[in-house]
């Protein structure tokens, strides 16, 4: 059987002001230039269900394409989702992940962070690491070269909430 679905997408002009609206009571997720489509939905999964204020993309993948809408099981309504150059990103502490980056486990990550991670093959621009505050690394074996793009968000996403960040769920 198929199924059809229509549907309205969320107010640009809104979505910048709740990104632009300070103190945050969560992170904004920042993806530089992510290639994958099915894992830019993945992410907007996982900032959804962690309660983020709403993923950013910079580059050119549209965050809004029918394979990310799918890939984020229709959560795009559950939170704020946007393109952005680097030097529109909204206001607040730039955390970026980088494996050069100080571990993670002796951080704790404000609410109004931005949480930024790199390509899936190129890590982050350089527009983007000069602009971070500071760089943080996931914990990873030597011999593992790295992580999937949805699973350093969820990692990052749950560090934030196991220290108080996250919403409580009821």
């Amino acid at each position: 059987t198929a199924v059809a679905a229509l549907a309205v997408r969320p107010s640009r002009a809104a979505g910048l002001e709740t990104l632009a609206r300070t103190p945050r009571r969560a992170p904004v997720v920042v993806l530089d230039q992510p290639r994958n489509l099915g894992n830019a939905g993945a992410v907007i999964r996982l900032a959804a269900g962690f309660g983020a204020t709403g993923v950013v993309t910079t580059g050119t993948l549209d965050p809004w394409h029918p394979t990310v809408v799918r890939g984020g099981a229709g959560l795009h309504f559950a939170t704020v989702v946007e393109r952005l150059e680097v030097a529109g990103l909204p206001p607040g502490p730039l955390f970026a992940l980088d494996p050069e980056g100080e571990d993670i486990r002796g951080l704790e990550l404000p609410d109004d962070a931005l949480l930024a991670f790199g390509s899936e093959r190129s890590g982050l621009t350089p527009e983007l690491r000069a602009r971070a505050d500071r760089l943080v690394a996931l914990p990873m074996r030597p011999q593992v070269s790295s992580y999937n793009l949805a699973t350093s968000v969820a990692m990052t996403l749950y560090h934030w909430s196991a220290g108080g960040g996250a919403p409580r769920v009821p």
